[in-house]
């Protein structure tokens, strides 16, 4: 998912950086993980509508299997849905049931063990406060296009629970099937492929989809309203985007790059599109710039039609980077808990760098590199509830996505220095490790981290520390003298970042320092591991300028430079 934000801001100038050594007490970590006692295998989600009240039927079935003996009650996400009928799948005895707090409970016929198919299947109404949104119809006005009435579903983080009862948490992934049924000539765009499509003898359509690879409940979606398709293929990849009727000349702008984007992700990443096909739909009122629902991401018209603008057109490009980068990560490889969501949305936004890269060239990645380290430090210099990439806030879900620089921009910044600090082959060795040894399956950083250290060889124990569980970054302040009789000139750097819980005293640094003089340039190292650390160096006369970490291997860091000697 993108914040919408995130197209709107023009251009940034960075150049700062990140790393951290490990705080005392920061390895207890607070475990957001979820526990259960069963596993999802299926959803069957049969949905129809009444538009005017902004409700909801529902018919939904939840197979699953106890993951221990003597297995006898159902415990469900459920906020606001009134049930009529809970019952096991094909049969006709009602089972017990209750609603309480935000969970639906259900008593079933017998204990189950562990391993046991259990199928219950649920009928209900609901008018969804959240996850399900009516959208009224608009007519064109002010030169921005009008659209037919809509209804759309946002599931990230936890809207599932709204309109169908569910596990509603990512480390839990099921196949799934929907039955979505809308009006007769509406547009009805869900997950996996179309199986059929039913015309009604209420003037309705019933549009089945099936996806046949698990995935989370946040993921599930369907966008109904009236569209034009415009087809393409990646491959044997279908390629669906769904635009209001006169609004077709948009798709080359906004999405004409999209199969090229599909080429540089299998590249890089070495696994081919993992699903069978993908829509990108365009929404009306939606909360962020897009989300990235598997096989069938929904943007916000509003930032789509700013492709139409030279100024936004780069924007509207790394949102469709963005979304389709999910597809790998986010996807295919999810976030065990929403503490870890960085894994998800920092990728997404490097990969929206390394797609400037592969199409414009370095220059471009490492603008878009300090562009992110740039919003990243302003954000956090304001920020009053600061987390780590390691998210220690994450239990309030409903802000996890507030001030989300951390998350998406230090996190795409983090990932670029993570492939400097190990090296381009083995940074896309451990990309491929990490994604095919835990394909369709969920992840914390651990699994990026071991699949990093197993790829490049280097104990990264020291990277993460600082910058996955550590908070903030480092600030110096460069102080240099010349003596000229000895020809030595003397480097101190000392960080200045505010000593705080989770935030370092001293980050590691590996710099890079550039020494230029009149008679050539010296290009040193300075492994900066303390507080204060000072470095003397041989140059051949009296520097004119003196560059910290000029290829920006470390984006997310201030960085002040001063003539004279460090003060006693």
């Amino acid at each position: 998912m993108q914040n919408r934000i995130n197209l709107k801001i023009a251009v940034f100038i960075a150049a700062l950086s990140f790393f951290v050594l490990p705080v005392p007490g920061q390895t207890a970590r607070p475990d957001f993980n979820r526990s259960s006692d069963y596993d999802v295998q299926h959803y069957v989600i049969r949905v129809s509508f009444d538009q005017a009240k902004k409700q909801v039927f529902g018919d939904t079935t939840v197979r699953l299997k106890p993951l221990k003996d003597g297995y006898k009650q159902v415990v469900l996400d459920s906020i606001g849905i009134s049930y009529s009928s809970v019952a096991l799948e094909g049969g006709d005895i009602p089972l017990t049931f209750k609603t309480q707090g935000k969970s639906v409970i259900v008593d079933l016929d017998r204990e189950y063990s562990a391993g046991e198919t259990v199928a219950v299947r649920f009928k209900y109404t609901a008018t969804p406060k959240k996850g399900i949104y009516f959208v009224a119809e608009r007519k064109a006005s002010e030169g921005f296009p009008g659209h037919s009435a809509q209804i759309w579903t946002q599931g990230e983080p936890e809207e599932a629970r709204y309109w169908f009862p569910s596990f509603d948490f990512p480390s839990d992934k099921a196949t799934a099937e929907q039955f979505i049924t809308a009006k007769k000539g509406d547009s009805v765009i869900g997950n996996g492929a179309l199986v059929n499509k039913t015309d009604n003898s209420d003037g309705t359509s019933t549009h089945h989809f099936r996806m046949d690879v698990p995935f989370p409940t946040y993921l599930v979606s369907f966008v109904v309203g009236g569209y034009v398709r415009i087809d393409e293929k990646y491959k044997e990849i279908p390629l669906g985007y769904y635009v209001y009727p006169g609004t077709e000349s948009i798709v080359p702008k906004a999405y004409g790059k999209t199969k090229e984007m599909f080429r540089i992700f299998e590249d890089i990443t070495k696994i081919d599109y993992p699903f069978v096909k993908y829509d990108q739909t365009i929404v009306a009122s939606f909360s962020f710039g897009g989300m990235e629902n598997i096989t069938a991401t929904t943007m916000a018209d509003s930032e789509i039609f700013l492709a139409g603008n030279p100024l936004f057109g780069g924007g509207v490009e790394d949102l469709v980077s963005h979304e389709l980068a999910h597809s790998w990560f986010g996807n295919l490889v999810t976030c065990k808990n929403w503490a870890e969501l960085w894994l998800n949305e920092g990728f997404a936004t490097f990969l929206e760098a390394v797609s400037r890269e592969r199409l414009y060239g370095r220059e471009a990645y490492i603008f878009k590199v300090m562009n992110d380290a740039e919003r990243f430090l302003a954000e956090d210099a304001v920020n009053t509830k600061r987390h780590g990439l390691f998210n220690r806030n994450a239990a309030d879900v409903d802000a996890l996505f507030d001030r989300a620089g951390t998350t998406y921009n230090k996190g795409g910044a983090v990932l670029h220095t993570l492939r400097e600090q190990v090296g381009e082959e083995a940074f896309w060795k451990g990309v491929n490790v990490y994604l095919n040894r835990h394909k369709y399956g969920s992840v914390e950083t651990n699994d990026l981290k071991k699949a990093m250290e197993e790829s490049s060889g280097q104990d990264l124990g020291w990277f993460f520390d600082q910058w996955v569980y550590g908070l903030g970054a480092p600030k110096l302040t460069v102080r240099h003298t010349y003596a000229a009789a000895s020809r030595t000139l003397t480097v101190t750097i000392t960080q200045t970042q505010r000593q705080e819980r989770f935030t370092p005293a001293a980050f590691k640094l590996p710099l890079d320092i550039e020494i230029q003089t009149p008679r050539g340039t010296v290009r040193e190292k300075a492994e900066v591991d303390t507080r204060i650390k000072t470095f003397r160096y041989k140059v051949p006369a009296r520097p004119s300028k003196i560059v910290v970490d000029k290829n920006e291997k470390i984006p997310v860091k201030s960085v002040r430079i001063v003539a004279g000697p460090a003060p006693r």
